[in-house]
């Protein structure tokens, strides 16, 4: 079974149609074997932040997430693909690395940001409604859209015709219903869009906590309810499709949470409830959410062959702790309470290290998934296209999830050979190669600028660095020791010991991985793609 994809690729056309085929007998498209799939995706939730995960130094329950991990599969080596939100997401609804694409020049700003890529990408929405799955997206979207104007001019806060539907939004991308937030919860405009209409009155001005942005809001838009709202649509997408489930027409549910990424909101019912704070709260909160899903499965009677994934965009923000405000460096106020949002890795959001880019990644499914089960193979979020596409008994042409590897094998059984070996990974500036146990980073620092309180900021990493080194390096020099870091994560799980300068041809061997990717437009198997970029730089020098 293929999905295919017709015409040529412009960007951002908002009347485009994509038009999909499977090349398939109907019947078989509706296999009542096939599972619905569900991907609930926190955001900023760290790995430390869930029980299974942080054991004695993570101070917040998380009964549910727990569940998941007690009666399915707990992953202990999954990687997003960026430590920050936008290309993160890119990659996971795609299949394909975030930095293949080209940035719009026109951007938007916050929740007005325009698509990240074209209404003909190939998307997970794509897939699954052209293998036959209903699609629904709900939550958080951050993948840009195209708004109506007032004056025809870039979209913004002060020109948005809110009576107006979207002109490209999740139903462009392969998604029959969709319930969304444009960007984060502390990213105006602060208003809900049901299938590319406004919801409410965006009359109004409020902000939050946090970093206090103020923008435009509809009337009734609340902070603390969001979560509680994301679950009920949730719960309202699954009740609305468990019939046709149950005679075989699976569906497919992308709930995207805003929670514990700031503001930390949580609403009263969780209020107090843990040692922690509201940042705590807010977690068991977001806990909660996955709660809600497992009990709507069950009261529909498809729990049983329906696959649920729970994870993190990245890891969690340093910014965030026992203040609702977003204070640099925060995080360290939980760590001397004994709660450690990274677990025991290094970095947070925005970093290179393991603490920006290992998140918590827990399967269930029960007519597959043998419970109790542990897998350290190496996975990525990108690797989500690939599975479903398995799941749903499709084949990807050789252009579709093109850095995209099924894990379903894994599923069946945790201690099989990993199916992927390497992964390119991105810090917000700087590239990471993992292979094996291997991890290189290219750069020196944390890869971001640490204002909001990673150790070792790049700037000033890179100073001490051509201090000890004597001169201004070649971009051959960036290529290797002192100005790369090489980790092994078997011995070194926190990082602490660079051996770039002890392995220089393992330093060779990375880079000529992800020089590879870079050359053929892929990283899998297959003819040669084109990135949509000309060029992409393997070494950077910091900005002056």
């Amino acid at each position: 079974m293929h999905v295919r994809l017709f015409g040529a690729a412009f960007l951002f056309v908002p009347l485009f149609v994509v038009i999909a085929t499977v090349s398939a007998d109907p019947a078989d498209v509706r296999q009542a074997s096939r599972p619905n799939v569900i991907y609930i995706m926190a955001d900023d939730l760290g790995i430390g932040d869930v029980k299974c995960y942080g054991a004695s130094r993570c101070l917040v329950d998380t009964p549910h997430f727990d569940r998941l991990a007690r009666e399915g599969m707990r992953f202990t080596d999954v990687h997003t693909i960026a430590s920050v939100c936008v290309p993160s997401r890119i990659a996971i609804m795609t299949g394909r690395y975030p930095w293949r694409f080209r940035t719009p020049s026109r951007r938007g700003r916050w929740g007005y940001l325009v698509p990240r890529f074209s209404t003909q990408q190939f998307t997970l929405g794509v897939l699954l409604r052209a293998a036959g799955y209903r699609t629904g997206y709900v939550g958080k979207w951050h993948l840009g859209t195209r708004m109506q104007t007032t004056d025809g001019e870039l979209q913004g806060s002060s020109n948005v015709d809110y009576g107006k539907p979207l002109l490209v939004g999740p139903p462009q991308f392969g998604f029959d219903e969709s319930f969304i937030l444009p960007g984060s919860l502390d990213m105006y405009p602060y208003a809900f869009i049901r299938n590319n209409r406004w919801l409410g009155q965006v009359t109004a001005q409020k902000g939050w906590s946090a970093f206090n942005r103020v923008g435009p809001a509809a009337e009734d838009f609340e902070d603390v309810d969001v979560l509680n709202t994301f679950s009920r649509e949730a719960e309202q997408f699954i009740a609305k499709n468990a019939e046709a489930a149950r005679s075989g027409v699976p569906f497919f549910l992308y709930l995207a949470l805003t929670s514990p990424h700031t503001p930390v909101s949580p609403s009263k019912e969780f209020q107090g409830k843990s040692m922690i704070g509201p940042y705590g709260d807010f977690i068991m909160e977001t806990d909660d959410c996955i709660g809600r899903v497992l009990k709507a499965l069950e009261a529909h009677g498809i729990d049983d062959n329906t696959l649920v994934i729970a994870t993190s965009d990245h890891g969690p923000a340093s910014y965030a702790g026992l203040q609702r405000k977003a204070v640099a460096g925060q995080v360290r106020e939980l760590e001397e309470l004994g709660h450690h949002p990274s677990g025991p890795y290094r970095g947070y959001k925005f970093s290179a290290y393991e603490g920006g880019l290992r998140v918590p990644f827990v399967a269930r499914w029960p007519r597959l998934i043998s419970p109790g089960k542990t897998c350290d193979a190496l996975v990525g979020l990108n690797d989500l296209m690939a599975t479903v596409a398995e799941i749903a008994g499709v084949g990807l042409d050789d252009n579709q999830g093109p850095d995209s590897v099924s894990f379903l094998p894994l599923l069946k059984d945790a201690a099989v050979e990993s199916p992927r070996s390497s992964l390119v990974l991105q810090s917000t500036r700087r590239f990471v190669v993992r292979e094996g146990q291997w991890k290189l980073i290219l750069a020196v620092g944390c890869g971001c600028s640490g204002r909001h309180g990673n150790a070792r900021p790049e700037k000033e990493a890179w100073n001490q660095t051509v201090k000890l080194f004597g001169r201004d390096p070649s971009d051959a020099d960036l290529r290797r020791a002192p100005f790369v870091q090489l980790y092994d994560l078997n011995s070194d799980s926190g990082e602490e010991s660079n051996l770039a300068s002890q392995y220089p041809e393992r330093v060779e061997r990375l880079i000529a991985l992800l020089e590879k990717s870079v050359a053929c437009g892929r990283s899998t198997p297959g003819e040669s793609l084109k990135n949509d970029v000309d060029d992409v730089p393997i070494v950077f020098r910091p900005r002056a």
